[in-house]
């Protein structure tokens, strides 16, 4: 016999109504996960659209920002990102987030 709990309210699962409880607040559950979704991608729509920069800007990771000269040495040393990431203690991705605006600007 299976049961399932819902905030204090047992159901059996093996029966109909069980099952028809069952079924009823997984599809909640389920429509409440789209809503969510739904309202975060037309918020993004909406900063996309007032042309918001959705990044982190400068100040805003302090560590990478300190040893942003390091990691500009050694690319220009010809080290690899994952290289300078590991030595430094910091991701790859943020080594890429510290070089990219460098080397658009050469």
């Amino acid at each position: 016999m299976l049961r399932a709990a819902f905030q204090g309210m047992t159901f059996e699962l093996d029966t109909p109504y069980g099952r028809v409880m069952d079924t009823i607040l997984a599809g909640i559950a389920q429509f409440e996960r789209d809503l969510i979704s739904e309202h975060v991608k037309s918020g993004l729509a909406a900063a996309k659209a007032r042309v918001r920069k959705l990044d982190r800007r400068p100040g805003q990771r302090p560590k990478s920002d300190r040893l942003a000269p390091k990691v500009l040495q050694a690319v220009s040393e010809g080290r690899s990102y994952r290289w300078i990431a590991r030595d430094l203690g910091i991701n790859k991705n943020t080594v890429l987030d510290v070089v990219k605006p460098h080397s658009q600007a050469g």
